[in-house]
């Protein structure tokens, strides 16, 4: 899906969705347009995708010992 944006020279592009949080992040989006209309980033709420980070460390996480279908 394509977003129409607003650059902070005033020029305006369309960008793939998956691009808006980190252009959002790095300064070079003033404006977005979602389907309510124009955001102004910095000025109203912007919700950005959070990083996915991996874990690579040995599982600490214990092995549930009951069956969860079993009733005692």
């Amino acid at each position: 899906m394509l977003i129409h944006i607003m650059y902070p020279d005033n020029k305006y592009d369309f960008v793939r969705e998956f691009m808006l949080g980190s252009l959002i992040e790095d300064g070079k989006v003033l404006k977005f347009r979602r389907s309510s209309g124009w955001v102004s980033v910095g000025e109203e709420p912007v919700r950005l995708e959070k990083p996915h980070y991996h874990y690579y460390g040995s599982e600490k996480r214990s092995i549930a010992v009951s069956h969860p279908f079993k009733h005692i």
